[in-house]
């Protein structure tokens, strides 16, 4: 389930296109196709953990893929603009609660000296499947219709729906009665990240906070987000219980999370870029550059996984794979523009194997001293960082490579004049290859083709740039590894045995 619902939020970007002229849409309407999915996602993944003591684990796990499969089945026959975004809604809010859902119950099911390998084989899932999302998605686009986009996730909906009917079941602290309501925590939830997910996709386009409609989402994000923290803070029973945040190892792990998976996101959106815009691959062939860097993370999260399981400290094996990650970005901020495949290629292998290592550790670090009751709701928590985290990079990305491209070439078309060497050798060039492939160079034609290489070297400038700020992120996340706290033996596996799944003072925050 993990994967099918991480991949569905990439597979579709690079249909976008093709459903715009099919429904008739302008390119503003048709970005909602992606951002509606995002919002209603963000908005399910912190309260899964509530909803699924609501309603039991099982049965909530059921009625979301069952809410995906359908809404993906509909999504493919929309007719209209419409009924794809209120479907995609629909689709997001499905698959908002399998991420955290199947990784709660992958950390409970296995013992703690197995949570490596356990976070091996769910790491597998979120890292490959926004690799592969834009690969399938124009293949299936260009060789079938964008419509077996969303076709493709009945079967693989309908396998999991089958095996989680066989093989999963509710552990015995999952609530069997209702629980009361925290409406207003519920309220403020939906109506802060629904306006900050907004902000994150559109900012970029819309100038950010030179629109007011952007300047208006951001104000009313963060007060929104500030009347969560506080509700939840003071009610008996939060819909996001933020207590888990007084765990020390927790709030780093998650932390790291976020800025990790926003440098991890960003470069993984620079890379095709660079690849397309200025290197001319097609999109098939940028979404195959990609290939071998996810088959490298492939390989050694299971290798992560037993290094952990013979004994390894997963604080060493992180600190590695952050600074893995920051070598293969910093490498990246050498491309250049007479850069060959294998040049391109390479980082992003060593980047795997960073990820590999980065993903599988810290995934069983965070949750080392998190009590077994409240799995669900950390991993929630933690779920919705990974996603901000992308979101957040994806902007960071994509602002600093605009703003940097213009810097650039304010400098370079300051120096390229008439006077310097530079100039003359390339309107020469220029003026010779119009001549000889169109008979014709006139001075307006050799002005142009002059500043399109300006833009071009000045584009080349700035993914260096972007990379290589990505990389101090990277880097400055190490010192945070020490922080982490290894858990003396035993330490924390103890499940609670009130059938209500309270807590041992005797409270029980339901009543």
């Amino acid at each position: 389930p993990t994967f099918i619902e991480i991949m569905d939020t990439s597979v579709v970007n690079v249909s976008l296109p093709h459903i715009q002229g099919s429904l008739n849409a302008g390119l503003d309407e048709v970005t909602w196709v992606l951002t509606s999915y995002l919002v209603s996602n963000a908005i399910v993944i912190p309260i899964s953990g509530w909803l699924a003591n609501l309603l039991g684990r099982r049965r909530y796990l059921m009625v979301s893929l069952l809410i995906f499969t359908a809404s993906s089945l509909v999504c493919g026959m929309a007719p209209s603009l419409g009924v794809l975004v209120v479907f995609r809604i629909l689709q997001g809010i499905g698959g908002g609660g399998l991420q955290p859902l199947s990784q709660a119950i992958l950390l409970e099911t296995f013992p703690k000296e197995e949570h490596g390998m356990a976070m091996a084989f769910f790491g597998m899932g979120v890292v490959l499947a926004p690799i592969l999302g834009p690969v399938v998605g124009g293949w299936l686009t260009d060789h079938e219709s964008w419509r077996w986009i969303f076709y493709i996730n009945l079967p693989a909906g309908l396998i999991a729906a089958l095996l989680i009917f066989t093989f999963v079941h509710d552990p015995a602290y999952i609530r069997k009665r209702a629980l009361r309501i925290d409406r207003w925590g519920l309220f403020f939830l939906c109506i802060g990240l629904g306006c900050l997910q907004i902000v994150l996709d559109k900012g970029q386009r819309d100038d950010w906070f030179h629109s007011g409609f952007i300047l208006h989402l951001s104000i009313l994000s963060a007060l929104t987000m500030a009347l969560f923290v506080w509700v939840e803070l003071r009610t008996p029973y939060p819909v996001v219980d933020l207590n888990v945040l007084r765990d020390r190892t927790f709030t780093t792990g998650s932390t790291i999370m976020f800025a990790g998976f926003l440098a991890l996101f960003a470069s993984l959106v620079l890379l095709p870029l660079y690849v397309q815009n200025l290197m001319g691959y097609t999109a098939f062939w940028a979404g195959l550059v990609l290939g071998p860097g996810g088959l490298a993370a492939f390989i050694v999260m299971p290798v992560a996984g037993l290094l952990m399981r013979k004994g390894i400290n997963p604080r060493n094996l992180l600190a590695a794979g952050l600074s893995i990650m920051a070598y293969a970005i910093g490498q990246m901020s050498h491309f250049n523009l007479q850069a060959d495949v294998f040049a391109i290629i390479w980082p992003r292998v060593v980047m795997g194997v960073g990820i590999g290592l980065f993903f599988v550790s810290l995934s069983a670090a965070t949750f080392v001293t998190v009590p077994t009751e409240k799995t669900g709701n950390a991993s929630g928590i933690f779920n919705l960082l990974r996603n901000l985290g992308g979101s957040f990079g994806v902007a960071f990305g994509t602002t600093l490579l605009a703003r940097r491209a213009q810097a650039h070439q304010n400098v370079l078309v300051e120096t390229c004049t008439p006077y310097s060497s530079a100039f003359r050798e390339y309107h020469e060039f220029a003026k010779h290859y119009l001549e000889n492939r169109y008979s014709w160079a006139t001075r307006e034609s050799v002005y142009g083709l002059i500043y399109r290489e300006v833009v071009r070297h000045a584009t080349m400038l700035s993914f260096n740039d972007a990379f290589w700020a990505l990389a101090w992120v990277t880097v400055g996340l190490v010192p945070l590894t020490f922080l982490l706290r290894r858990p003396k033996k035993g330490e924390g596996v103890k499940v609670p045995h009130e059938p209500g799944g309270g807590r041992r003072d005797g409270h029980d925050p339901a009543r």
